[in-house]
């Protein structure tokens, strides 16, 4: 079995793919990527039917090398990324072959980059997942020296391709809808909060974001609220009056109070979102919100019919002289005989 080395690990790598839905009642979040757009968007430009476990880099990638040739995509938000000297395109394949050394540095935009393989990081499953969920002890980071095993790329000879990049790692507007205590929160502080433009704190990790403005949102709830089950995309206001935007690793009990929820499509938004970047939030009716779940689903599945072949600049082309550049040349004369 092959495998992909990690020679140089960032702060916040580990094993990601859609995480373990439906577990809330046991005490177990989502977990999984922070951005699953990233994951479908590797799957379109691999031809995998379903997206694979991949490696999430938190702000940061690392130095990687495979021990077979095996095709790469470079999704989420965009990191610098080299092999040796020749810098890579990113929401694109790429053939990575052995001994060659993958370099992904700092993102450029957003949050969360993935690096995912055309067939699939093969760890062991825990609960029907690969990935890693630290606040539930289940994996834990990658570092230097760590060896994944790869599924087998069954065509590592296919052409590069790449995939348009999306909008979603510079903030922007968020649909949300009402939930059991939005009554709690005065119609005037309802309006504020719309009202308001929000940047992402230094405050984030996969468990939540906080964010910043000069307003607070006070609520009306009695002292002593009994914690209840949150989710992954509640509104938490905390006791100062700022919300934080629950991610893929919250807890499932709480006891703040929940302006809202922040519907599925919008949270690789709130994810992927850097330090500084503004958000404002609009309460949808949970009738819309369905209809925009239904378009973001065909969205997902319509993402292979946008992959396109890559052009590649022949100047950035190391191994130019090994292509067959010309073919059918003659002397010019063949017919005169």
């Amino acid at each position: 079995m092959s495998e992909v080395i990690v020679h140089k690990a960032g702060p916040g790598l580990t094993v990601q793919d859609l995480g373990r839905p439906g577990r809330a009642h046991l005490g177990l979040s989502r977990g999984g990527a922070a951005d699953p757009v990233a994951l479908y968007e590797a799957a379109a430009l691999l031809s995998q039917s379903t997206p694979q476990a991949a490696i999430e880099m938190a702000g940061m990638g690392g130095t990687f090398e495979v021990t077979a040739p095996t095709r790469i995509a470079l999704t989420g938000a965009p990191m610098r990324a080299s092999l040796g000297t020749q810098a890579l395109r990113w929401n694109a394949t790429h053939l990575l072959s052995p001994g060659a050394r993958l370099t992904i540095g700092a993102a450029e935009r957003g949050s969360y980059g993935y690096l995912s393989f055309a067939g699939g990081i093969e760890t062991p499953e825990l609960l029907s997942s690969r990935s890693t969920h630290v606040t539930a002890g289940l994996g834990a980071a990658l570092k230097e020296g760590t060896r994944l095993p790869l599924g087998e790329d069954l065509d590592p000879g296919a052409a590069s391709v790449g995939l348009p990049l999306d909008t979603r790692f510079s903030g922007g507007d968020i649909r949300y809808i009402a939930g059991p205590q939005t009554a709690l929160f005065a119609p005037e502080v309802l309006a504020q909060f719309e009202a308001t433009r929000f940047t992402r704190s230094a405050t984030a990790n996969r468990q939540g974001v906080r964010l910043e403005a000069d307003a607070r949102f006070p609520s009306q709830a009695p002292a002593g609220l009994a914690s209840d089950f949150i989710l992954e995309g509640d509104l938490q206001m905390t006791g100062d009056g700022l919300p934080y935007v629950l991610l893929c690793e919250c807890q499932t009990i709480g006891g703040y109070p929940r302006i809202g929820t922040v519907i599925a499509p919008d949270l690789p938004v709130v994810a992927q979102a850097g330090q500084g970047a503004e958000l404002r939030f609009r309460q949808i009716t949970l009738e819309e919100a369905d209809r925009i779940a239904s378009a973001h689903d065909v969205r997902l599945k319509e993402l292979r019919r946008k992959v396109q072949p890559l052009i590649r600049d022949p100047s950035l082309i190391h191994d130019l002289l090994s292509y067959q550049l010309i073919s059918g040349v003659t002397a010019g004369d063949e017919l005169e005989g």
